[in-house]
């Protein structure tokens, strides 16, 4: 079992950074690839971005809308995973969740059924 919690939503403005921190508590930190994916009002959950298991230099990978503004890393030993977010437009408005994956299956990594562990999600609001 793992348990996540996030933190450091808030209202930012247009142009603005905001960084997340999902900090996990219970198996292996480092075993689990991490993703961040986030609902926006009246839609489906979508991929953010992932960091396979390992080290803080695991490969990475982000969805084509925020490639180039948002950063994921690890600290294992803070069994935390963060999500630096600079640049933030309207569009990025949603409740983002991080997720944990034993699998880490480069071919599913973006899909989120494939995430055993879920946290509750915090609320990013960029105002238009």
């Amino acid at each position: 079992q793992v348990q996540l919690v996030e933190s450091g939503g808030g209202v930012v403005q247009a142009g603005g950074s905001l960084r997340l921190s999902c900090a996990a508590s219970g198996e292996t930190f480092s075993r689990y690839t991490m993703g961040w994916f986030r609902q926006a009002p009246g839609k489906g959950r979508d991929f953010v971005a992932a960091i396979r298991y390992g080290g803080a230099g695991a490969n990475t990978y982000y969805a084509e809308s925020v490639k180039g503004r948002f950063t994921v890393s690890r600290d294992n030993a803070k069994n935390t995973v963060y999500l630096q977010m600079r640049n933030l437009q309207p569009e990025d408005t949603a409740v983002y969740f991080c997720a944990a994956n034993s699998g880490g299956i480069l071919s599913t990594i973006r899909l989120q059924h494939t995430y055993q562990y879920w946290g509750q999600g915090t609320q990013v609001t960029v105002p238009s």
